[in-house]
């Protein structure tokens, strides 16, 4: 199966749509304002989405669809945000699964709408099925046996309480498959081009997996390097590989301050990294990089070990990308960022998206321990240079 990266991108503004849609049913049964923070689309294993969800409490509604779209949906709170959704609704508190059951019910209904209008057909949703659950269990059982299964996931936030809560969506082959291969490329393509059925930005879907394990590879090469350097022990918490609208990134990294290094990739695929830490973990590991007490927390001594690192993780970072696509990737000297967490990367996406509106963003969260540093790596590989090396890779 071809994977049409523009025919994802319409998918992924219909999943956005629908998030939009949800949050403004809650916020009528609610009675409080309700965003939608991100909506993006994951290609991940089994093993993938075990990490991603670990440590997770979850209590929520799912439900099987059939229809225009088959598959499963589902809305979790975190376990910790429940009451504050029972206090928003009359008799909450006395009716806490019954309560839940509606208001999933009543989102996941909104959420699909979108999707069952684009499509022209009805998406029949199952008798919701509340849970309470640990980690990836939040999912169907399918999810996790799968090699690679594509999760679309929006997170919404309530502007006035702590009721932040996500939608997934795993879409069977079927319908969905219709939907991505770029039989509606034309509607997908972005700044309003028409493209044909098999467009420069469709890939092998076998290939996007493999660049997903390529992208963890790389991700634990990347927390050997901090290891090596701090001689501090580090371990990479979640790695996936997801589509996202570029626009949406910079929100994502947030406002606090951050302190790293950013690159600019040269070769096929061309594009940006972003090593960041948080501005105190920065601090701290070049604390331990260094063999006397930095001149001042992030002055000229920090930085230039944070920039020495940065090289070496990048190194690391994108080596099994050359080897494996067969390409040379190279990188430029590091650039020393620090400022809140949205401005050190939004000229990376600005640039990018002179090109494209959505990217395949590979987002890694590093944690060392002993220091408690976490570190975060954002790499931004232009799409159509992308899918051309992962069309080669297909056809060797």
């Amino acid at each position: 199966m071809r994977v049409d990266v523009r025919a994802l991108g319409a998918c992924n503004r219909l999943a956005e749509r629908g998030a939009k849609q949800a949050a403004g049913a809650l916020s009528d049964l609610t009675g409080t304002d309700l965003a939608v923070e991100v909506t993006g689309a994951s290609v991940a294993s089994g093993e993938d989405l075990a990490e991603s969800f670990a440590g997770r409490e979850s209590i929520g509604v799912s439900v099987g669809l059939r229809g225009g779209l088959d598959g499963e949906a589902v809305l979790a709170f975190d376990a910790a945000n429940v009451d504050a959704l029972l206090s928003l609704l009359p008799g909450g508190q006395s009716m806490e699964r019954s309560a839940v059951t509606e208001v999933g019910n009543i989102a996941l209904g909104g959420f699909l709408d979108g999707w069952a209008n684009y499509l022209g057909k009805a998406i029949d949703m199952s008798p919701p099925r509340y849970f309470e659950a640990d980690g990836a269990a939040v999912l169907p059982d399918g999810a996790l046996a799968g090699d690679g299964v594509f999760l679309f996931e929006s997170r919404l936030d309530a502007t006035t309480t702590d009721l932040d809560f996500s939608i997934y969506m795993l879409p069977d082959s079927g319908p969905f498959r219709d939907l991505i291969v770029g039989k509606t490329a034309p509607a997908a393509t972005a700044g309003g081009e028409a493209d044909g059925g098999t467009s420069s930005t469709a890939v092998p879907y076998e290939s996007l997996s493999t660049f997903s394990s390529l992208a963890k590879k790389g991700s634990a090469n990347a927390a050997d390097n901090i290891a090596m350097m701090t001689g501090l022990e580090t371990s990479v918490d979640v790695s996936r590989l997801r589509f996202v609208p570029l626009a949406d990134v910079p929100a994502e990294v947030g406002t606090e301050p951050h302190a790293g290094t950013v690159f600019e990739l040269q070769g096929e695929p061309s594009g940006y990294l972003a090593i960041l830490f948080e501005e105190s973990s920065a601090a701290a590991v070049a604390d331990a990089m260094l063999p006397m007490d930095p001149d001042e927390p992030l002055g000229d001594m920090a930085q230039n070990a944070l920039c020495e690192l940065g090289n070496v993780m990048t190194s690391g970072f994108i080596d099994g990308w050359a080897n494996v696509l067969g390409t040379s990737i190279t990188h430029s000297p590091p650039e020393f960022v620090h400022d809140i967490g949205a401005s050190t990367i939004s000229p990376l996406v600005a640039k990018l998206s002179e090109r494209q509106d959505y990217g395949f963003v590979i987002d890694t969260a590093i944690q060392t321990e002993g220091i408690q540093a976490r570190c975060d790596v954002y790499a931004l590989p232009d799409e159509r240079e992308l899918a051309r090396a992962l069309d080669r890779l297909s056809g060797s």
